[in-house]
């Protein structure tokens, strides 16, 4: 092959990509997008609050309702005079939401039921909180019954609530912290991150090989250059184009959202917050945390995960990023090309892609899962095998992986990218110049024996 032949090649695909009035669109739109979406979400959450429901109470505990205080979200009503059924029958014309029937304690089994009625399906919310404290108020009564001076003093002064503290010792031996939730995150990011570019620029791959040969332009080519150089010359001028917009999505991502961030920092710190956590935290109905303490330790929390963030490899994660994406690319897209070459337009790509989209979806999952477990056996051989690597073996990363097993993955990605990019040009050479017959497996495995 002539380098100097498929370094023009290159030229022209990237300059005829870039250039095009789409890439610009989508450049700027889709941080824009992502970046609106985002900070829209937060917002959403900070200013989103139920409309406050009016509930009838008949308490037949006779325990319930000094715990049934009024929120944000409720205002109790006691009703324990009226009978249930009129109550239920009449809620529109009484001015109530809904009707909360508690049973009588039940001494034996020490606890009762409670029941609760309404015209419309209440939100999650809701029923939570009031299960909530329906359990508080169950739990106080049987303290209660066993007479033990001081017992629910005690029973407080028992609960644990013991936070762990993840640190991973260097290799001079400090102690670095590594916070477990936020190594998920990155882990997860950079899983779904490189999925999207290798599947997203593959298929471009693709689709610009079967435009130029359903427009018969590809004749034209091959009459000047060899077929497996302008296969090579597509392939890398569109790698090039696909790191030109990521680093460009990055940089205008990166200032919406610290725009953004900066507006909305001012009212993430209002009163309002302390109700917003409160109300989560309570939501949760595993642990009751108050909302004050939760505030006072949220600079700590943020000092966390700031701290795992810069104890992290990035010198590492981002070399391997570059090295894993670049290769997965170059596999997939050698072997997209290869099924664009054989089809006449895109709806004939479907049986042809199957293989290639199946590990690719594989991958995905098993990269959503190794942020659970990154040293589990299917999390290892996802990041070994060649077809998978590209995106697994980056999920592992932020959690430490052993040199020899970043080497063996990259050397079994780049020798089965050769293999692969051998076949492909084989197949592309004989299958850019088909016309009238729509290929089969059997058509490819034909033209790959070719000599």
């Amino acid at each position: 092959m002539n380098l100097h032949t498929i370094g023009i090649i290159i030229r022209r695909e990237y300059l005829n990509k870039v250039k095009k009035k789409s890439f610009l669109f989508t450049t700027l739109l889709v941080p824009i997008l992502v970046a609106v979406f985002t900070i829209g979400m937060i917002f959403l959450v900070m200013n989103t609050k139920e409309k406050t429901k009016t509930i009838a109470v008949i308490d037949d505990s006779a325990i319930c309702l000094p715990y049934l205080q009024d929120s944000e979200i409720i205002h109790y009503v006691d009703c324990s005079g009226m009978n249930l059924d009129d109550l239920k029958a009449g809620l529109d014309g009484l001015g109530y939401d809904g009707a909360l029937s508690i049973s009588s304690i039940d001494t034996v089994a020490k606890s009762f039921t409670a029941d609760i009625y309404s015209n419309k399906a209440f939100g999650l919310e809701l029923t939570e909180s009031v299960n909530n404290r329906l359990d508080k108020a169950l739990e106080d009564y049987r303290v209660a019954s066993y007479n033990i001076e001081g017992l629910s003093q005690i029973m407080n002064e028992i609960k644990a609530n013991v936070k762990l503290r993840t640190y991973t010792i260097s290799a001079d031996g400090e102690d670095k912290v590594s916070e477990a939730g936020v190594n998920s995150l990155v882990s997860m990011i950079l899983g779904i991150v490189i999925f999207m570019f290798v599947t997203l620029f593959g298929g471009m791959v693709m689709s610009a090989v079967i435009e130029e040969k359903s427009s018969r332009i590809v004749e034209v080519l091959v009459s000047s250059v060899k077929a497996t150089e302008l296969m090579f010359g597509k392939i890398i001028g569109i790698a090039l184009v696909a790191l030109t917009q990521f680093l460009l999505w990055i940089l205008l991502g990166g200032v919406i959202i610290g725009a953004g961030s900066k507006f909305l920092g001012e009212k993430m710190l209002n009163n309002d917050q302390t109700e917003m956590i409160a109300s989560m935290a309570g939501g949760s109905g595993a642990i009751q945390m108050d909302a004050i303490s939760v505030l006072a330790s949220q600079d700590n929390e943020l000092g966390v995960a700031l701290d795992t963030l810069r104890n992290l490899p990035w010198a590492q994660i981002i070399f391997a990023f570059v090295i894993f994406f670049v290769f997965g690319y170059l596999l997939y897209a050698s072997l997209f090309a290869a099924v664009g070459s054989a089809v006449e337009n895109e709806g004939d790509t479907q049986q042809l892609q199957l293989p290639l989209t199946i590990p690719l979806m594989l991958a995905y999952f098993i990269a959503l899962y190794a942020f659970k477990a990154p040293d589990s056996s299917v999390a290892f051989w996802g990041s070994i095998f060649p077809f998978t690597s590209p995106i697994v073996m980056i999920a592992r990363i932020p959690f430490g992986v052993p040199i020899w097993e970043l080497i063996l993955s990259f050397v079994l990605l780049a020798l089965t990218f050769c293999v692969c990019a051998w076949a492909s040009a084989k197949i592309y050479k004989v299958g850019i110049l088909m016309y009238g017959k729509k290929s089969t497996f059997k058509d490819l495995w034909k033209w790959l024996k070719q000599k």
